[in-house]
């Protein structure tokens, strides 16, 4: 990540980077002030989310620039995912350091510019600073919901049916693989990398859950530790079959070689897939929405009463070693 590169002042940066990117949102005022101007639709409620991001903890120091932007964006859009929002835009600040050049810098800007196109959410403005610390990037995103129907944590209901989008486990096993403590073949290593670098947005099935989720959540730290999230705010507890985890090839490899992996699968993070839950009555409306939209939406517990997260696996509880990420 280092370079003895040149290094743009901090008005000259953002001109040249980060100001095409707030084309489309006239109230970002072309970044050239100290705030922006977001309307709201009459109706509709403005949801906000913040994540701050750091080299060396939430990503690797050397990961290509472009998809150290990427993903710092993506996952607040997921956030907004789990909310049924759609984005609207985002505020992004930056602490840089010597060791950041110009070249770096407009790898990640144009990595950012990618994906300001493909979800349509501008960037409405920011801060950049320098220090003798690691890189840090904090974004704050903005969406939309049609007012009293944002997606909470605290809406499942006993007997309701916990599901998750798309596959579990694969962002913690890509990391595992960069790190080569994971050795799998060739091609399925780097479609497990390409999920821990580069995580998916749930965002058409968050809004499409809207009226059909009691509760969701975005998995971030492990799936039984967010899960723990959503029965706490619920006041439930889950029980989880492990077999019934949907699983890429590359997880059903892993856990093929060595069961420890399990582990990692359960509470490793970095998926950035949707958990929520649906009264057992409607399954059948949960299928016709992920056959809409080509996204795997799978039945893997119940929320029952209690306090916690248990996992079943062969008929008895399993004994977790970690259950996921702590910030502290």
């Amino acid at each position: 990540m280092s370079g003895a590169g040149t290094r743009r002042g901090e008005f000259e940066l953002i001109a040249a980077l980060f100001a095409p990117l707030s084309k489309g949102a006239p109230g970002a005022l072309g970044l050239t002030d100290d705030a922006a101007l977001i309307d709201v639709a009459p109706g509709c409620s403005l949801v906000t989310t913040v994540d701050t991001v750091i080299a060396g903890v939430h990503f690797r120091s050397d990961d290509p620039p472009d998809l150290i932007a990427r993903k710092a964006l993506r996952v607040n859009l997921s956030d907004l995912a789990a909310k049924g929002a759609k984005p609207v835009g985002f505020l992004h600040a930056l602490a840089l350091n010597d060791g950041i050049d110009d070249a770096f810098l407009e790898r990640y800007a144009a990595g950012l510019a990618a994906d300001v196109t493909e979800f349509g959410v501008p960037l409405l403005g920011g801060d950049t600073t320098s220090g003798p610390g690691p890189l840090s990037i904090t974004i704050t995103a903005f969406g939309v919901v049609e007012k009293g129907k944002a997606l909470l944590r605290s809406g499942a209901r006993r007997g309701d049916v916990l599901c998750v989008s798309g596959t579990i486990g694969d962002g913690a096993l890509g990391l595992a693989c960069l790190n080569h403590d994971l050795e799998i073949s060739t091609v399925l290593s780097d479609e497990l990398v390409a999920r821990y670098e580069l995580p998916q947005p749930r965002l058409a099935a968050g809004r499409a859950l809207a009226g059909l989720a009691t509760a969701c959540l975005d998995v971030s730290d492990g799936l039984v530790a967010d899960v723990g999230h959503l029965c706490a705010a619920s006041g439930l507890a889950a029980v989880i079959g492990r077999y019934t985890l949907p699983l890429s090839a590359g997880a059903r490899s892993a856990v093929e070689q060595d069961a420890r992996w399990w582990d990692e699968i359960l509470g490793g993070g970095d998926d950035y897939e949707l958990a929520f839950s649906i009264p057992p009555d409607r399954l059948a409306d949960l299928q016709s929405i992920a056959s809409r939209l080509k996204l795997p939406l799978t039945p893997i517990g119940t929320l029952t009463p209690g306090q916690g997260v248990t996992v079943i696996a062969d008929g008895k509880p399993c004994a977790l070693e970690r259950t996921g990420y702590r910030h502290r």
